[in-house]
């Protein structure tokens, strides 16, 4: 398990690639997609935090949902200042207030 530094490109550098996925969805428990993350620019960071968050807790549930917190480093606190500024964050910040654990499914690249 990665252990978070306060600088996100850091802790980015320690988590696996993500080539050949397309995108994330993280799906409610009625089987909703709540959210999608395409592997574009300006989203990879948080694709490959998701992905990282997939392949060590398995699901998004409070605890997984901290750790990645911690991953986003700085993004957290101006998510905290700036509602709405970073969705990825604010996904975790309702999560870790006891927001419904979410499933995460890795889509491939066709």
């Amino acid at each position: 398990m990665i252990q978070p530094s306060n600088v996100f490109k850091d802790n980015l550098a320690q988590m696996p690639a993500i080539d050949g996925i397309a995108r994330i969805d993280l799906v409610g428990g009625n089987g909703a997609v709540l959210a999608s993350i395409e592997n574009k620019p300006g989203k990879q960071g948080s694709l490959a935090l998701y992905n990282y968050l997939h392949q060590t807790f398995g699901m998004l549930d409070a605890k997984a949902a901290e750790h990645g917190l911690a991953l986003f480093a700085e993004h957290t606190a101006d998510a905290r200042n700036r509602p709405g500024a970073h969705p990825n964050v604010d996904l975790l910040l309702a999560i870790v207030a006891g927001g419904e654990p979410l499933r995460i499914d890795v889509v491939a690249a066709s």
